[in-house]
């Protein structure tokens, strides 16, 4: 095996139950230092930290800072923009630099600590964090929404993944009471893995009725039950290092986990431009890709992680990648945005996180998916517990 290539050596999550809880920089530097501890690797040995933006804390220098904490002086540091793909993007970009020979480590990290925020707003307290940035700089949008969609008011993801859900719907000829029994069929199942999951926000199996039926819907045709849950406190990292360093630090070959192949695409940007809203393009570009790049295929999956914030996003993968919402396999390593917790941007590190333990434990191939905006960015990433003896990299296509 070519020394340069990368492997996945350390994980970890954490989740806060009680409130006020820790700050952000907190959790990026506990997750960060159990990452390293995971894989063998001394903090002052990483080349890079990177860190998925955080909705909760406009810090006036947030990587810095965690390399503070850390006492680590990484050559490489990166901050990334507001979206759910930015944990593969990050993870991607490191895999590549150390397979260029650029780096042999790095750090992936992401916290959202929302639920204490909510805690303190509830107090009528202000929130007593570190390191405010001054001024406050804009919010880490990419690209901000079409001045036509701010117009009439339909530039919030409830919106719009409700029109797009309302969409498909009307393209298959459902009724309404059909879409909502399917989508209890397809998400109870993901209940019961949360259920299961020790880092899961909402840790209890629902019925297809409970989570359809008797609760508010948040905007229609959703209820509040099978939306991603944004208001947690939850982190995650993982650490990346080429084969010769994790050779050098006895990592396990059991322990290490490759980056197969990815993708990366997009869809039309301005929802209201979109030739077909039920339907995406984007999605199938990215999972095509990044099967050819891993040279395996959908059926060569042992799990699956498609990203849940709302039922279209799993069902427009479903139909994107010929994949029965129903599969045995589950859609879910985790339970999902609306049950395992959604962290704003940061979701993916943790599906990633919870793919490699999966991945660990016994060998085989996992697939994890990430969306950005609305249902605008696309990232498909293979996993697997062998190398495959090369680095299916990454492109937009």
């Amino acid at each position: 095996m070519d020394p340069r290539t990368p492997c996945l050596i350390g994980i970890a999550q954490r989740t806060i139950r009680e409130q006020p809880g820790p700050e952000p920089l907190d959790l990026w530097e506990q997750v960060g230092r159990a990452a390293a501890d995971d894989g063998r690797l001394p903090v002052d040995l990483l080349d890079s930290i990177q860190l998925v933006y955080t909705d909760s804390w406009q810090y006036d220098s947030p990587v810095d800072r965690l390399a503070e904490r850390l006492g680590a002086t990484p050559r490489h540091r990166a901050y990334s923009k507001v979206s759910g793909t930015a944990p593969q993007l990050l993870i991607g970009a490191a895999a590549t630099r150390i397979a260029a020979g650029e780096l042999d480590s790095a750090l992936v990290a992401g916290a959202e600590a929302l639920a204490t925020r909510r805690a303190y707003r509830l107090a009528g307290e202000r929130v007593p964090w570190s390191h405010p940035a001054d001024p406050k700089p804009p919010y880490g949008w990419e690209r901000p929404p079409h001045p036509s969609e701010l117009a009439h008011g339909l530039f919030l993801p409830v919106h719009t993944y409700a029109i797009m859900e309302t969409a498909r719907r009307a393209a298959l000829g459902l009724t309404v009471e059909e879409e909502m029994r399917d989508r209890g069929r397809m998400m109870a199942p993901m209940t019961e893995v949360a259920a299961a999951n020790p880092y899961a926000w909402r840790r209890t199996a629902r019925t297809p009725e409970e989570l359809v039926e008797g609760n508010r819907f948040v905007g229609w045709p959703y209820t509040r039950n099978t939306v991603a849950v944004m208001e947690v406190d939850q982190a995650a990292a993982v650490v990346l290092a080429s084969t010769r360093l994790a050779d050098r630090l006895g990592v396990p070959a059991e322990q290490r986990v490759y980056l197969r192949g990815w993708a990366y695409a997009e869809d039309t940007w301005e929802v209201a431009a979109r030739p077909e809203l039920g339907s995406s393009e984007g999605i199938a570009r990215a999972a095509e890709a990044a099967f050819r790049r891993a040279g395996l295929g959908l059926g060569d999956m042992d799990a699956l992680d498609l990203y849940s914030c709302f039922a279209i996003a799993l069902r427009q993968a479903c139909d994107a990648i010929g994949l029965d919402p129903l599969d045995r396999r589950g859609l879910t390593v985790t339970g999902g945005l609306p049950y395992a917790g959604g962290p704003a941007s940061d979701y993916v590190l943790h599906s990633t996180a919870t793919m490699a333990g999966l991945l660990r434990a016994q060998s085989g191939h996992g697939l994890v998916t990430g969306v950005g905006m609305h249902l605008t960015k696309h990232t498909y990433a293979v996993w697997s517990s062998e190398s495959g003896g090369r680095l299916g990299g990454a492109a937009p296509v």
